[in-house]
Parts: structure tokens; C-alpha cells; sequence
């Protein structure tokens, strides 16, 4: 440790551009790819897409830019910054581990759902489109326990390998050749499907705003799933601003990463909907679909295309790179973390981050078969870890972020952070949004996802 107790040794990405990739591959993964097109489906297409862009670059840009400065500048993970500006404190350890705890939950359900893109991707490629598009399909593969389990094992074999590489031999190397592949699929699938008989509907419904469409639960989705797809409040942003350099302009470097992401997130909209209202009508069923879009109700969309097994193991390619890079994200945040609060090698961190991958995963892998009756309060595994990460842990961790930044930091000091490589161009808007704008958002995502688990109103 130095004078300042800074770690004397840590690893770091090669510069921005390595910074961008790695954090991009975070923010980019199945919330994009999965979880935005379905909510903008069901949400006011263009009335949703706006409003998601409206608060990334407001609310996004606040709590991207607060965990990212705060994290460079503590050079530690979540739980070692927050003691070094709040104080080693009761609080301050309970606001660095609200945020830590959450990857330690994410991780090992999101690469069950990682398994299941790679069970699609492989059934694709050895031409079982007829196969994959079968009613009975995906349900007979979760349910069956070895089936399930043995993809979400190789899922997170490929996560762990890229971990034990390292940050910059590792992390950046691997997203700075799956992120421009991605793009690249998805510009292609994209363009495919809006060039379907029938499509044009569906680019017209997700570009172009209705208002008639618009309703505050437009706004509460979309606030949801900005939160979800830019890796806020999960310690990942803490994490990888500590290996980002101090010579890079953190300001420009996250606007690139919110462009990105948003592009990505445009782009599975564009490649989904059109797709839907071209092959199965755009009727408010199908447009509702929910979660099971992906795995039931588009691979009976691909069926019907010319090409089907090209269409389909190109898609999950591309959702399996998207899946692969934020997984990576947090199984290295809980690495880091493990690394610097227990003084253990990172190799350790790595060997402990594993073993509760397994364990928690293998929970909810068997939360549709062995473990099927086995629920808590009404959920299947799966289902309860992620709505205790999503809905209980994420807006309270990013709630403590916003205390942390207004009381333990102060703003003027936290402006002078930024300014030591950025303009800082957009400091009124951060101010407003960090003190009042987002803790009043965060608790309505909070009150609002808790009713909705209950049975209050539906999401």
C-alpha cells in the first residue's frame, strides 16, 4: 500500500480504448439483447425508445460517471472505495457491500440463462432449427437436469477462463474482439429482418413515438431497464474505473460507452420487432410476449425464414458474445472484491469466485427440475435471485452511491475528481440529478418493482 493507501500493484486496461471495449462488453449483454426489444414490444415502441434514451443520457450519465470517477480515483473495488470516502464505518461497509453482493447473486443465475444461448447457438449450427422452433423445446430443456446443468457449467467455464487471463491479457483482449463482431452481426440481422415482407410495421412502431402508446409504466420499464443494461449499481463500474488509467477522459470515455450500448440496444430492437411483425403479425400477444421471446417465440420466427439455421446461430452468436462479456464483468467484480477485502491473490479470488458460481447456479439450474417445487415467496430460484438483485438490491446500492457521492465525497470535491481529465461539461445536470432527481427515481423503481413481485400492479 501507498501514502495514500492506494494498492501499490494493480492491474489496469492498456487506455481508453480498452477501457470503452471492456465496459461496453459490460453494459452490453442480455439486457440489451433479450430484455430491451421485449419491453419496448410491450412498453409504446418508439414512446419507450425515447424515454430510454431521455434517461440514459440524464440519469445513466449521473450514476455511470459517480461510480467510475469514484472507483479511478480510490483505485479499489466497490467495498474499499466506499471506506476510503465514507469512513470505515458500520454504513459505509453496508453501502460497499449492497453493491459488491449484487454481481455475487447476478453471476451465477445470469450464466444459467448464458447456458441456455449456448444450447440454442449449438442446436443451431448442427441445423436443429425445425427442432428448436418445436412448442415443447426450451421446456423440455430447462427441465431436464442434466441438459441444463451441463451448458450452464461450459457457460461459465468460458467466463472463469477469461478471468484467470487477467484484466488487460484477459478482459480487454476478449471485448475488443467480440464487441466490434457483435455490431457487426447485429447490423446484419438487423438488416435482414427489416428487409422482411411485412417488417417495414415494425420499424414504424419501435422509431417512430406514439403517444397514445405512453403511460407511466412506459416510463417506470424503461427507467428499469437503463438501469439493468448499463451495469449501474452492481460494482462493475467501481471495479473497472479502478484499472482505467488516469490520463483518459473519463467524461468522453462514458459517453462512448452509453452510445454503444444505446446502438446495441437500437439495434436487437430493430432485429426482434420487425422480425415479429413480419413473420407472426404484431398483434398485443404477440408484441407481450414477455422473457420467452427469445428462446420460443423467435426461433419460431426463424423457422419460417429462408436460411433458418444461417439466421439462428448467427442471432445466438451474437447473444452469446453479449452474454459472455458481462458475465465477465461480473465474475471479475466479485474477483476484485474478493482480492482486496480478503488480501488474497488474485488466482484465489478467482478459485472462490468459481465455487459460488457453481453452487449458487447449480440452484438455479435445478430451480426448473430437481428443485422445481422448491420456491420462495412463489418463485422459482432463478426467479428470487433476480428479483433480489434487480428489484431489492440494485436501487438501494445505487441509492447509497448518490449518498455517497452528496455526503461522503461532496460535490465540489467530487467535481474536481472529474476535472482532473474531463471538461466536466454537463456538472449542473449531474448535481441536480445526484442530490434530487435520482434518489427519488430509485425509490420509485424499488416501491414499484416490490409491488409488482407481489402482485400489486403488473410491470
Amino acid at each position: 500500500m501507498n501514502e495514500n493507501g492506494k494498492a501499490a500493484k494493480r492491474s489496469s486496461f492498456s487506455g481508453s480504448i480498452g477501457y470503452v471495449m471492456a465496459a461496453a462488453g459490460s453494459a452490453v449483454g442480455l439486457g440489451n439483447i433479450w430484455r430491451f426489444p421485449y419491453l419496448a414490444a410491450k412498453y409504446g415502441g418508439g414512446a419507450f425508445l425515447l424515454t430510454y434514451i431521455i434517461l440514459v443520457v440524464t440519469f445513466g450519465y449521473t450514476l455511470m460517471l459517480a461510480e467510475t470517477a469514484l472507483g479511478r480515483k480510490a483505485k479499489k473495488s466497490v467495498v474499499g472505495t466506499y471506506k476510503l470516502y465514507a469512513g470505515n464505518t458500520g454504513k459505509a461497509k453496508l453501502g460497499g457491500w449492497i453493491n459488491a453482493i449484487v454481481p455475487l447473486i447476478i453471476t451465477p443465475y445470469y450464466s444459467v440463462i448464458g447456458g441456455w444461448v449456448f444450447k440454442y447457438f449449438f442446436e443451431y449450427l448442427k441445423g436443429g432449427a425445425k427442432e428448436a422452433a418445436g412448442d415443447s423445446y426450451f421446456g423440455s430443456f430447462i427441465t431436464s437436469t442434466s441438459g441444463s446443468m451441463l451448458w450452464f457449467l461450459i457457460f461459465a467455464v468460458c467466463t472463469m477462463v477469461v478471468i484467470f487471463m487477467g484484466v488487460e491479457n484477459g478482459i480487454e483482449r476478449v471485448s475488443k474482439v467480440m464487441m466490434p463482431v457483435l455490431v457487426v452481426l447485429a447490423f446484419i440481422i438487423a438488416i435482414y429482418s427489416m428487409t422482411r415482407p411485412g417488417a417495414l410495421a415494425g420499424v414504424k412502431y419501435f422509431l417512430v413515438p406514439n403517444f397514445h402508446h405512453f403511460s407511466w409504466m412506459t416510463v417506470v420499464a424503461a427507467l428499469g431497464q437503463m438501469f439493468y443494461s448499463l451495469s449501474l449499481a452492481m460494482g462493475i463500474l467501481f471495479t473497472y474505473g479502478s484499472y482505467m488509467k488516469d490520463d483518459v477522459d473519463i467524461e468522453h470515455a462514458g459517453n462512448q460507452v452509453q452510445i454503444f450500448d444505446s446502438l446495441v440496444a437500437i439495434l436487437a430492437g430493430l432485429m426482434i420487432i420487425p422480425a415479429v411483425f413480419a413473420y407472426s403479425g404484431g398483434t398485443a400477444e404477440n408484441l407481450s410476449a414477455g422473457p420467452s421471446l427469445m428462446f420460443i417465440t423467435l426461433p419460431k420466427v426463424f423457422a419460417d425464414m429462408g436460411g433458418s439455421n444461417i439466421i439462428g446461430a448467427a442471432f445466438f452468436l451474437l447473444v452469446l458474445f453479449a452474454a459472455l462479456t458481462s458475465s465477465i464483468s461480473l465474475a471479475e467484480t466479485c474477483t476484485s472484491t474478493f482480492q482486496d477485502e480478503l488480501k488474497i491473490s488474485r488466482n484465489k479470488a478467482a478459485v472462490l469466485t468459481v465455487v459460488i458460481i457453481v453452487v449458487l447456479g447449480s440452484l438455479s439450474s435445478l430451480g426448473y427440475s430437481a428443485l422445481a417445487n422448491v420456491k420462495i415467496i412463489g418463485m422459482q430460484m432463478l426467479d428470487f435471485f433476480d428479483f433480489t438483485s434487480n428489484s431489492v438490491l440494485m436501487p438501494i446500492a445505487a441509492f447509497a452511491t448518490c449518498l455517497l457521492v452528496v455526503k461522503g465525497v461532496g460535490l465540489d470535491q467530487f467535481s474536481s475528481i472529474v476535472k482532473e481529465t474531463s471538461g466536466f461539461r454537463r456538472e449542473a445536470l449531474f448535481r441536480v440529478f445526484v442530490k434530487y432527481v435520482a434518489p427519488v427515481f430509485l425509490l420509485v423503481i424499488f416501491a414499484s418493482s416490490v409491488a409488482s413481485a407481489f402482485g400489486l400492479f403488473s410491470l
